[in-house]
């Protein structure tokens, strides 16, 4: 979805997680997104290092911010990713709260 604000274009991307949605912009990360939209999820070092945000991703693409973040390789294959420092492709959904049994490392 395009925002054209101010003679500029935006990408906004809608994101679901259970009951709850909200939109994102590409430029800011789905953690802070969640946030700006009263979505308390738990975080802690908004790095990509200590994993407390680490969601589950059903549906849709992320980029990321730095170049490697804290998520291993069969995780991510496994749709796991950090909404900290994750940005949205496209229009995404994420597991329920209920179905985020988080990986053992």
């Amino acid at each position: 979805m395009q925002d054209a604000g101010a003679g500029t274009t935006r990408w906004v991307w809608r994101v679901r997680a259970g009951d709850v949605a909200f939109d994102a912009p590409a430029d800011r990360s789905i953690l802070a997104s969640a946030e700006a939209a009263g979505v308390a999820w738990a975080s802690s070092c908004r790095n990509g290092t200590c994993r407390t945000c680490l969601r589950r991703l059903e549906i849709g693409e992320v980029a990321y911010g730095i170049e490697w973040p804290g998520v291993l390789p069969d995780e991510r294959s496994e749709g796991w990713f950090l909404p900290c420092v994750a940005f949205p492709r496209s229009d995404l959904v994420l597991a329920a709260a209920d179905d985020q049994t988080l990986p053992v490392t």
